[in-house]
């Protein structure tokens, strides 16, 4: 709770503090805030049997009272868009989106950056051996309670579903058309067994890569309550390490997924 404490102080600092012209106190070091959401809208990509978003209008203009007012309804899948995986998405019995303690979607975070690999193979599986490189480039194995960032930089596609999913059909028969990187199955066996991360994201839409059939990696991670952030943006602007991230999606009792208002402090 120490952490979320602190990092909640960081937002109110940030949003508090006067300008620097405001202040005659020398320059304290400045609080980035980076938003890994993409909007909501008819462009959004989702899950190619999943019900996409819809937005109707209830009024929107002048009122006979002589005020401005708007308001809509709006309609959407749990899984599309930028949006979490609870654990119970992919394993029985295990926490909901409204269960997820929140020391798991608020704290430290690393990245950890592919893009040179998985841009030029949309079949790319993030492994093993891409987290001991980045130990050994950061000269420090990954800490414990992080949330991790992987950027394949497949968002510069989105909302383009043919360049970002593989395919723009829809529904089962899409399903098999379906590639984009992700984590292999190894590579979330060896984080639940070597490493203690509180959740994991990346930039494409699922953990597991598209051709992927059996959803081993949401498997294993769910399985031990590490929820997952699905279609993150603007990884290309977050460091390796030394940032915080908070990430809250709609407290849906029950639910299995969420959309998530993601965001990540980093300090200049």
């Amino acid at each position: 709770m120490k952490q979320l404490y602190s990092i909640l102080c960081i937002l109110f600092v940030c949003s508090c503090s006067p300008k620097p012209d405001e202040s005659k106190e020398e320059s304290a070091p400045v609080q980035k805030i980076v938003d890994l959401s993409h909007d909501y809208s008819k462009e959004t990509v989702y899950w190619v049997t999943a019900k996409e978003f819809e937005l109707d209008t209830v009024f929107e203009g002048q009122t006979e009272k002589g005020y401005y007012y708007s308001a809509y309804n709006i309609a959407t899948a749990e899984h599309g868009g930028t949006h979490i995986d609870a654990p119970i998405h992919f394993a029985a019995g295990k926490q909901t989106v409204d269960q997820i303690p929140l020391e798991r979607l608020v704290g430290h975070a690393i990245k950890i950056d592919v893009s040179d690999k998985a841009m030029d193979n949309p079949d790319y599986l993030i492994s093993v051996q891409d987290f001991l490189d980045w130990e050994v480039e950061q000269k420090l194995e990954v800490p414990d309670g992080s949330i991790v960032l992987l950027q394949t930089g497949f968002s510069t596609y989105y909302p383009d579903k043919v360049r970002y999913m593989g395919t723009a059909l829809r529904g089962n028969a899409a399903i098999k058309l379906m590639h984009f990187p992700g984590l292999s199955p190894e590579a979330a066996e060896w984080l639940v067994n070597n490493r203690n991360i509180s959740a994991i994201g990346l930039d494409t839409p699922s953990i597991d890569y598209g051709q992927s059939q059996f959803f081993k990696s949401h498997v294993i991670l769910l399985s031990h309550n590490i929820p997952a952030f699905e279609n993150l943006t603007n990884l290309d602007q977050l460091p390796k390490t030394g940032f915080e991230v908070v990430a809250l999606p709609m407290k849906i009792k029950g639910g299995s997924g969420a959309p998530l208002r993601i965001i990540a402090l980093v300090t200049e």
